[in-house]
């Protein structure tokens, strides 16, 4: 009997030592194991966390939305932990991970809990996974359940706790868990379903929220509003057991009726300026470097230049003044000459019908809008705005006298007399221009066209002068934008800064400052460019700008062109600088009277309206400007028996220094008056209002 005893307990002794042994073994194996997925964390190294996002678009205060990139009907954004209410954090661990701050990834107790709980009703029927599971599970786009995933999602969840800290897991899931209806994250769900921003969530809405990750198409309220409130009560009760909120806090909660989104979320596809926002989304790839999936999956913040109340502006007047009825297309654009900044675009008159940009893409004849360029050149090789040439019918040869050139004024009217520079820009005279341009060869003014900054192919013919090589828009509106901004190139800006999903800025602005004309002929070129509102310069026909000289309020400098299948408008104060364009897409010519006029009306109502709240601002002459009272005919030192005389700039040394003879009958008899005018004692009334603007 003792000896059955001891052979008992012998083998006792046998089975324990053995599971001791096993046990100590399956203790080395487990922390191997856990050493083991500790160092692969640490040496695979973090996971790449991006996943798309919506990339949103600012105005320039920084606030304002004017769109977002949408993809497969998908709304992405991205908001740091400290931009998400506290009951939205509280709400989301009490329903989903209670224990979350205190496990490594995986709730062990939890585990086993749900497999008893499945084994006991014989099907799946409690989930075990926690944020950071679920976390990794979200930044896999294929959802396929096989075992190769499920590995690969609990190899992505080591590293996510081995590499981040529990709040960047937290904001990454916050950020990237589905909430139905297209919202990603808390921040479009919040957007969607509230119309606010995460941030600004209540108790009751949070844990609306937290409650429809569970199955967003069986607890979204705008699914079944009723099931959705009863998940949102289970939400609170547990925010409650986990001592976040008080059973009273939950009462309260329960008890208050939530006011849904009905637009169905925050920002609509309707979107402000949609031919700029082209041109943003370009600059991105051009100026930025960025590449496409990133543009529009990257969740970037682009803080843009444009100025919403300007661009509204610049949609009113345009549709205030085209006929509805017309299919008469339209450019604007308008931008900051100091800066670059542009603040207004319009590249059609519907982006729905038309998404091609006429501002940036378009290239048509600039017609007479190209002459500014020319008399800047003149200025550079010894023309001054008082050179007189006569204006008359005469031909021009050229290709080494192979081909003739005949080019004729608007309505064949000709002064058959000597003007000035002065007045044939404000007159828009062809057969002055063509004579500087083939006085100057037709080479230089392709190389100041060119320097000017304007891209499109020019050909080295007489009638470049009268702008027969087709431009694009945005490099016109550039060129005169240098000339407003005293020779210093002027490039459009269409972003002011990039920031990325994490808050990294990763594009900022740099203003640079090339000076590429001489700063005197910039100002004495724009001071010319006044004369097509000045009646005064009226000779054998009108000022080109007489049809608006009357609805405007403040000094511009201008030029208008025109063809038979465009109508041009660019002008500038040193404020704005905008240029407009009217046409059709097809080459069809503009015949009605009515059209002809679109584009010098749009731009004259656009300028005031946009600078009606602002200082009236005036060019500052430079140090290398002297001005001098001249008689517009014959831009000589006018006198006090000519009929008009009108302020005029030059460069220092090209003044005139001889008095107008033509309507004076004693020079000395008028020469004190003439040195009372240039010091400024004695004034006519409209020479003081121009000497106050310039």
């Amino acid at each position: 009997m003792e000896l059955i005893r001891e052979e008992t307990l012998e083998k006792t002794r046998k089975w324990f030592r053995a599971f001791f042994v096993i046990g100590i073994i399956l203790l080395i194996l487990f922390i191997i194991g856990i050493i083991s997925l500790v160092s692969y964390g640490l040496i695979k190294g973090p996971p790449p966390l991006a996943v798309p996002q919506t990339t949103i678009y600012y105005a320039n205060d920084g606030n304002t939305i004017i769109g977002e990139s949408v993809h497969n009907g998908e709304n992405r954004y991205w908001v740091s932990l400290n931009e998400i209410s506290p009951e939205a954090i509280k709400a989301t661990i009490a329903i989903e991970d209670r224990n979350f701050f205190d496990h490594y990834g995986f709730d062990l107790k939890r585990i086993v809990a749900a497999a008893l709980a499945d084994l006991k009703a014989m099907a799946k029927v409690q989930g075990a996974s926690t944020i950071t599971q679920q976390y990794a599970r979200n930044l896999f786009l294929e959802h396929d359940k096989t075992w190769k995933r499920k590995i690969q999602e609990a190899l992505y969840t080591v590293r996510l706790e081995t590499n981040y800290s529990k709040d960047e897991i937290l904001e990454g899931y916050l950020n990237t868990i589905y909430y139905g209806n297209g919202a990603y994250g808390i921040e479009a769900a919040a957007n969607y379903y509230f119309n606010k921003h995460a941030s600004e969530l209540s108790l009751a809405e949070a844990a609306m929220l937290a409650g429809i990750p569970k199955a967003p198409s069986y607890y979204s309220p705008f699914a079944d509003e009723k099931k959705a409130t009863v998940r949102q009560q289970i939400v609170l009760q547990s925010m409650v057991t986990n001592e976040f909120i008080t059973s009273a806090d939950a009462q309260k909660a329960q008890e208050i009726a939530l006011q849904y989104n009905n637009q169905g979320r925050r920002i609509t596809q309707q979107q402000v300026a949609p031919y700029f926002q082209d041109a943003v989304k370009q600059a991105l790839r051009e100026v930025v470097k960025l590449d496409e999936r990133t543009i529009e999956l990257g969740g970037l913040r682009v803080y843009t230049t444009l100025d919403t109340e300007i661009q509204e502006k610049a949609e009113q007047h345009i549709n205030a003044i085209i006929d509805p009825n017309s299919k008469i297309q339209v450019s604007l654009l308008s931008l900051e000459p100091s800066t670059g900044k542009v603040r207004a675009l319009v590249g059609g008159r519907n982006y729905l019908e038309s998404p091609f940009n006429r501002v940036t893409q378009a290239e048509r004849m600039p017609g007479s809008t190209f002459k500014p360029f020319l008399y800047y050149t003149a200025l550079e090789n010894g023309f001054t705005p008082s050179t007189i040439m006569r204006s008359e019918p005469m031909s021009f040869s050229y290709d080494e006298g192979r081909a003739v050139y005949q080019p004729d004024n608007f309505n064949n009217y000709y002064a058959n007399d000597f003007i000035t520079m002065t007045q044939a820009l404000a007159l828009s005279d062809n057969i002055y221009a063509v004579k500087t341009h083939m006085f100057l060869g037709v080479e230089k003014l392709v190389d100041a066209a060119k320097n000017l900054g304007i891209t499109s192919e020019l050909l080295p013919v007489p009638s470049l002068a009268l702008g027969t090589s087709s431009v694009k828009m945005i490099d016109m509106v550039k060129a005169y934008g240098t000339i407003a901004n005293y020779g210093a190139q002027v490039t459009p800006v269409f972003i002011e800064k990039v920031v990325d999903h994490t808050g990294q800025v990763i594009y900022s602005h740099q203003w640079e400052t090339k000076q590429i004309l001489d700063p005197a002929l910039s100002f004495v070129t724009a001071h010319m460019m006044t004369g097509m509102f000045d009646l005064r310069l009226n000779d054998y026909t009108s000022v080109t700008g007489r049809a608006i000289a009357n609805l405007l309020t403040r000094p511009y400098s201008g030029k208008s062109g025109t063809t038979q299948t465009d109508s041009w408008m660019i002008g500038f104060n040193p404020q704005l600088v905008t240029g407009v364009w009217t046409g059709y897409d097809r080459d069809e010519t503009i015949d009605k009277v009515s059209e002809r006029s679109y584009a010098k009306r749009i731009w004259a109502s656009f300028m005031e309206d946009a600078l009606k709240d602002k200082p009236i601002v005036t060019f500052t002459p430079p140090k290398d400007v002297i001005a001098r009272t001249v008689d517009p005919k014959t831009g000589l030192l006018a006198t006090s028996d000519c009929p008009a005389a009108r302020l005029t700039y030059f460069s220092k040394g090209t003044e005139p220094t001889e008095f107008c003879s033509i309507h004076l009958p004693n020079i000395e008899e008028h020469q004190h008056d003439t040195e009372q005018k240039e010091k400024g004692e004695k004034y006519p009334g409209w020479f003081s209002k121009w000497l106050k603007w310039w």
